[in-house]
């Protein structure tokens, strides 16, 4: 898969997973987000491997947010692990990152694009398109414990 990027006011987003900045991002998920209280590194190594990344860099190359896809490409995709750090936000960096990943070209098309959020439904709505599922007692989950 060939390496995307895109550049705005100094900022560049990439799919390119070399530049991942590992620390920033599993010191962001296991100590700040709501949803990966606690995830070990060894876990956002593995996520990593097995998604399609997205990392926000300032101009000085420094990983100031991030955003991952779980998909086949074809017929799901699972937008998760979106954030941008707390001293870039109001910049408008997390609609950007949003707008681009949903605009990814290897993923036009695919049949169900989904996320998960406990308050910023608007953000991706607006700069997304995303909505809320039409039948949401047809979707079930299994969720382990580790």
């Amino acid at each position: 898969m060939t390496t995307t990027e895109y550049q705005r006011d100094g900022y560049i987003i990439s799919t390119d997973k070399a530049r991942l900045d590992t620390a920033v991002i599993h010191h962001y998920l296991s100590l700040s987000s709501y949803w990966a209280q606690g995830r070990s590194l060894a876990t956002v190594d593995k996520t990593i491997e097995h998604s399609l990344c997205f990392g926000l860099y300032a101009a000085d190359g420094a990983q100031v947010g991030f955003a991952r896809v779980v998909t086949d490409y074809a017929t799901f995709a699972w937008l998760c692990d979106v954030f941008i750090l707390e001293s870039q936000q109001g910049h408008g960096l997390g609609k950007w990152l949003v707008e681009c990943v949903t605009a990814y070209p290897d993923l036009q098309g695919v049949k169900h694009f989904l996320l998960a959020t406990r308050d910023a439904h608007e953000l991706y709505r607006r700069y997304g398109g995303f909505e809320s599922l039409p039948a949401p007692e047809r979707w079930m989950k299994r969720q382990v414990t580790v």
